[in-house]
């Protein structure tokens, strides 16, 4: 470095640091134009050779102590006549994406990687690069970043892995920094303390207004990219102008929560929110809140780090919808329909009314035409159920051909017209297929003065099957009929 008091602190920094020349990089981008090449990923990745090119132009002008410990090697010239051994298997795709950003003209760069340090153990590194002022031309100075993250991801894979959640659902995933000044909120809350307040959260029950002033006091000192990213904003003015968008709904709620946690002391703590993105998607967030270290008594610096949960929260509700539904026919499944029994058991609303379906002719149509014919045909009863089915009633798949429908609350007669509501949207539904129309049998129960759910259900399939028995009957007696006839 040119400065002293520069290198010092360059030297001493507490995150690891590379100063490289990527001058060399720049000359053969600049042969490349000249060939005649645009697409500089199509490029790279048509040969993966050229990735390696580009490596072996990058010349490491210094590192600092950090970046020695965190690699284990005793020099400078240690670690770079070892890089192979640092930057390999998982390095290519990071790197691309490095040479993709200076090739696009971008003067900074970021990303997650994988490393290893030089006794061979595995390093995840959030790597972040800037190329120095008066070196936008020739790339011969960018400083890069290297943190190990190495904990945290690998608590993030093993949840994946206990969780059963798809490959690299949490990886990569951007960090939103806020250094914020919560100095006049500690000045509101030692108000309240002198005033002999003891319990913040009834006085908030009484004074909700109390909370949304403290929210009003926040002061943004600064933010960094990934904040912008994360909230689609273009700027920080944009972003800290449109603030109102981004804290809305159960914000307050939350935030309430964070004061009731500094009130009783505690500095740093963490809890899921939610926030919307400019654009007014949702944003499911991990927040992780921290006095900084000696601002203590007064709260003038705090930082507020956002982890991004979306991708989580989404396959959480995903989880939970196939614990609770059919597949195929989009109702409820089995286990819903067990857990609803043993609830409507538990329960005092009387009477409860029980509807059992069977689907006639599931498996012909399976052994005939094969299984889609078959599984369109359950398509097309949960079809029917659903538009016949609303709440507070449910309806079920509770097997291959078994349906269910249960009515918390309904008498006979609310039964009775189900079950003809059902036969008409059957109806209905067969005009639009009329090649393989569907065909129920269906029974139904309403509970008697003391009587057991189990013992309804056991009623309504014993009717299910009566009204099955009867089908096959007249069924038989059609087609002995038929026969008759074309022996007369």
């Amino acid at each position: 470095m040119s400065d002293h008091s520069d290198s010092y602190i360059f030297a001493l920094a507490p995150i690891a640091m590379w100063l490289e020349d990527f001058s060399e990089v720049k000359a053969l981008f600049d042969l490349w134009r000249s060939e005649g090449v645009t697409d500089i990923l199509a490029h790279l990745s048509e040969d993966r050779r050229r990735v390696g090119e580009c490596a072996s132009r990058i010349r490491v002008v210094d590192v600092n102590r950090k970046t020695l410990e965190l690699f284990e090697a005793d020099s400078r010239e240690h670690l770079v006549a070892n890089m192979s051994r640092v930057f390999r298997d998982e390095m290519w795709e990071s790197h691309v994406n490095e040479l993709v950003a200076l090739w696009d003209g971008k003067l900074e760069f970021s990303g997650a990687s994988v490393n290893y340090s030089l006794s061979g153990k595995r390093l995840d590194i959030q790597l972040r690069g800037v190329v120095l002022p008066g070196h936008e031309e020739d790339l011969s100075r960018l400083l890069v970043t290297t943190e190990n993250v190495t904990d945290r991801e690998e608590a993030r894979r093993s949840e994946r892995k206990n969780r059963q959640y798809a490959e690299g659902i949490f990886e990569h995933s951007p960090v939103s920094l806020w250094v914020e000044d919560f100095s006049h909120i500690k000045y509101l809350m030692d108000e309240l303390r002198d005033r002999d307040i003891a319990d913040l959260r009834i006085f908030t029950d009484v004074h909700p207004e109390f909370v949304r002033q403290c929210m009003s006091e926040i002061r943004v000192v600064e933010v960094n990219q990934a904040t912008l990213d994360l909230f689609c904003a273009p700027d920080r003015k944009t972003l800290l102008q449109r603030s109102s968008d981004i804290f809305r709904d159960e914000m307050e709620k939350h935030f309430r929560e964070q004061l009731i946690e500094l009130w009783n002391g505690n500095l740093f703590h963490q809890r899921e929110v939610v926030n919307y993105a400019l654009d007014g998607s949702e944003r499911y967030l991990l927040l992780q809140f921290s006095v900084l270290p000696g601002h203590e008594d007064d709260w003038s610096l705090v930082q507020v780090a956002l982890t991004d949960i979306t991708a989580r929260k989404k396959a959480e509700a995903y989880l939970e919808y196939l614990g609770r539904h059919d597949v195929l026919t989009k109702l409820y499944n089995r286990s819903f329909y067990i857990d609803e029994l043993n609830r409507l058991e538990r329960k005092t609303l009387r009477p409860v009314s029980i509807i059992m379906i069977d689907l006639n002719g599931l498996k012909d149509a399976n052994d005939q035409m094969g299984h889609d014919a078959g599984d369109a045909l359950l398509r097309r009863m949960g079809e029917v159920l659903e538009g016949a089915v609303t709440r507070p009633n449910h309806a079920a798949r509770i097997g291959g051909d078994e349906f269910a429908v249960l009515m918390p609350g309904a008498d006979r007669i609310v039964a009775q017209a189900m079950s003809e509501t059902i036969f008409e949207l059957l109806k209905i539904n067969n005009q639009f297929y009329s090649s393989a129309p569907l065909s129920i049998a269906l029974g139904s129960a309403t509970s008697e003065d003391g009587e057991k759910i189990e013992a309804v259900v056991k009623r309504a399939d014993m009717a299910m099957y009566e009204h099955k028995r009867l089908q096959q009957a007249t069924e038989e007696s059609h087609a002995s009929r038929n026969k008759g006839a074309a022996f007369s």
